[in-house]
């Protein structure tokens, strides 16, 4: 019998993240498709920690175990390793689901050696196929889905954030148990100095957001006039970006002349970086432009719900049926207006 642990780490707020919410709807389908299989949850925190297992008290748990101090306040490699060893020992846990956070993808694998267990990331499924659990994640950068069990345990799953759907039960009052963690200077070594982000209106990468943005080596090509108009391009990516709430995506084209130093567009690095070399978003809408839909850029986008692309050619790869709607226009008027029509309903995130 398989004794599963969700294991996550609450949010400044003392809050549950909608990643973990996540992968607690994940293992909660999973213990009850594996015959006799029990579930623990297990929460790192520097609060108490009752808010956060209170909130989640209707899934079923048979345990609820925290570790808990202002030593896990943030995240460090030291702490989370010896925090998460000490829930799973204490669970007596044979699979460990986590979020596939970077905090948790940081140590888990560590964690996994630690224990003799061994640990899958990127996972973005988890099921019951022959009676034994079965991750199912992608390789080849998202062009190959395979289904994959191991007899060892521990074993530790990180699943994909967006992946799923979020659990949304009821809560109810949760009967926590504390788990102690020495921590002593040796695990201090690595100190938290503070956050360094950018200010709201600079910030371009916006996991949460409904639209993905993407632009294409078009906007910084010469237009019908003739010319180059970089300054517009970035004028009006960035306006619709604040005006929408956007999250910014980029083709290798595009961030490959801002990382040879060309006065194109400086906001956009490697970072927004979308497709077969890149990152492979997962969110609800996304709009292309100024790019022609080629299979390493595409690959990124195969977990977008609504695709639409902006192109001056009609026979680019978009209309090859890697979009839904592909808009025949120039880019840069279409965004002009869709500007002014978002600026004049004096709203955010409206599109």
């Amino acid at each position: 019998m398989e004794t599963i642990l969700f294991l996550t780490h609450t949010e400044a707020d003392g809050s549950l993240s909608k990643p973990a919410q996540e992968t607690l709807a994940a293992a909660i389908a999973l213990g009850h498709d594996l015959p006799g299989a029990s579930l623990t949850v297990g929460l790192v925190s520097a609060g108490d920690a009752q808010a956060a297992a209170d909130s989640i008290g209707g899934c079923g748990a048979s345990r609820f175990l925290a570790v808990t101090g202002d030593d896990f306040a943030t995240a460090r490699y030291a702490t989370d390793a010896a925090a998460a060893a000490r829930l799973t020992e204490a669970a007596g846990a044979t699979l460990v689901l986590a979020p596939g956070t970077s905090r948790w993808a940081r140590c888990l694998a560590g964690v996994a050696q630690r224990l003799h267990g061994r640990a899958d990331t990127h996972a973005t499924a988890v099921a019951v196929e022959g009676g034994a659990p079965a991750v199912t994640r992608w390789y080849y950068r998202q062009r190959i889905e395979g289904v994959s069990q191991r007899a060892e345990r521990p074993w530790f799953i990180l699943l994909e954030p967006g992946a799923g759907e979020p659990w949304q039960g009821a809560p109810a009052h949760a009967a926590l148990e504390r788990v102690p963690v020495e921590v002593d200077e040796r695990l201090r070594r690595t100190a938290f100095s503070g956050w360094r982000a950018p200010r709201m209106d600079q910030q371009t990468i916006r996991p949460e957001a409904d639209l993905l943005f993407v632009a294409g080596a078009g906007w910084t090509k010469k237009q019908a006039d003739g010319q180059a108009h970089p300054a517009d391009a970035a004028r009006l990516i960035l306006g619709f970006l604040q005006l929408a709430q956007a999250s910014l995506g980029g083709s290798k084209s595009l961030v490959d002349l801002s990382g040879e130093g060309q006065a194109v567009l400086p906001f956009m690095t490697h970072l927004n970086q979308v497709g077969q070399t890149g990152s492979t978003p997962r969110h609800p809408k996304g709009l292309a432009t100024c790019c022609h839909g080629e299979e390493p850029h595409v690959v990124g986008w195969r977990f977008i719900n609504d695709r639409r692309a902006i192109n001056l050619d009609p026979n680019c790869g978009w209309a090859r049926g890697k979009a839904d709607v592909l808009y025949v226009a120039d880019a840069f008027a279409v965004m002009e207006q869709l500007n002014q029509f978002l600026a004049g309903k004096g709203q955010t995130g409206a599109v």
